[in-house]
């Protein structure tokens, strides 16, 4: 049996959110269709709709989207402000929509440099600001309380992205718009929602979902969506079950000269590990894992096929040698203590494999 241990990428659809799905299926109609069958396809998408906001906990408007991505391109690229502002961290789907934002620093510990960003929305009308709540790639959580107090204060707009929060996290409740993905929570893939505080905020472009959208809606992605939220439970992950990280691999890596960077971040998550191994690269030890029948990564999906360092690490200051043999490891809803177990006990395993060939 392989263990799948990259949550972080996606996480597999959760057995409510496929019989939801599969029901949308039946409801064939298109939503916007003005006869019977679009209506009630429509009225089972407001259900779904309402249901996904109130799961999250959020009383604006919610946007329903294919995926992160998408709620990204249309928050950031019509938001109505000025100035666009980007942390050095976010992911590549936003840093991709704004290519020209100014990026703000972070520091060592992965938060974000807030004193910069006080100097940076200082006299700018209603700037942009995008700052996510969780990094994907090490896990690192930002104050989001303290950096909207800097940005409103500005008169500014703070979209988060929360797609590595959403259902796991409560949705800050200090952001203006929030980035959410299905399938990063047990929902299906080609579904996500762009929350808003108010339409207002945003230029319509005509379409579907209120003007803000074009497409013919996804009954089926909604459905699952809704249901994959309302199956959740909290915590995310059992601290029990990820009890042996800090048990079994914490002390192995001191011995083994490995470097766990959750030690060093503010405040980090415990379902997102970013983890070094002293002599081997992190591609080499992505083959290994894949071999032994483990599934990690060494980084975000959507960037993790380049052989560019990564930028996270990059920005936190990491040296590049050490950051090269960066792996990612990250867990879910179905991920059990015995995974956890076994994953510590093949890295231990292959440390100690490579210090012996070393010698």
């Amino acid at each position: 049996m392989r263990i799948y241990l990259d949550h972080a990428a996606t996480t597999p659809v959760r057995p409510e959110a496929q019989a939801a799905v599969a029901e949308g299926l039946a409801r064939w109609a298109n939503p916007s269709s003005p006869h019977s069958e679009g209506r009630a396809a429509r009225a089972a998408l407001e259900d779904a709709r309402a249901r996904i906001g109130a799961a999250l906990g959020w009383s604006g408007e919610v946007i329903l989207t294919s995926g992160a991505s998408e709620s990204a391109q249309i928050a950031l690229s019509r938001a109505n402000g000025g100035a666009r502002l980007v942390s050095a961290v976010e992911h590549e789907a936003v840093l991709r929509v704004l290519p020209d934002a100014e990026v703000l620093p972070v520091l060592p510990d992965g938060a974000l440099d807030r004193d910069v960003l006080a100097e940076a929305v200082d006299g700018r009308e209603r700037p942009v600001v995008a700052v996510q709540t969780i990094n994907s790639e090490t896990g690192a959580r930002q104050d989001t309380a303290a950096i909207a107090d800097i940005v409103h204060g500005a008169g500014g707009i703070l979209v988060t992205d929360a797609a590595q929060s959403a259902g796991k996290w409560v949705i800050p409740s200090q952001a203006d718009i929030a980035i959410v993905s299905a399938h990063k929570l047990g929902g299906p893939p080609g579904i996500g929602a762009l929350l808003v505080r108010d339409y207002a905020m945003l230029s319509a472009s005509g379409g579907q979902e209120r003007g803000y959208r074009r497409g013919t809606e996804n009954l089926p992605g909604a459905l699952g969506f809704a249901a994959a939220l309302e199956a959740g439970s909290q915590p995310y992950c059992d601290p029990a079950v990820l009890a042996p990280i800090d048990a079994m691999l914490d002390p192995a890596m001191a011995a083994l000269d490995g470097v766990r960077l959750s030690r060093q971040l503010a405040d980090p998550t415990p379902y997102i590990e970013a983890l070094a191994m002293p002599l081997v690269s992190g591609s080499a030890q992505l083959m290994r894992f894949d071999m032994a029948g483990f599934a990690v990564s060494q980084g975000s999906a959507c960037s993790s096929g380049s052989l560019k360092q990564s930028h996270v690490l990059e920005a936190m200051g990491l040296d590049g040698g050490l950051a090269s043999r960066v792996i990612r490891v990250s867990f879910g809803w179905n991920t059990t203590r015995a995974d956890v177990e076994a994953f510590c006990a093949a890295w231990i395993g292959m440390a100690e494999d490579a210090r012996a060939r070393a010698a």
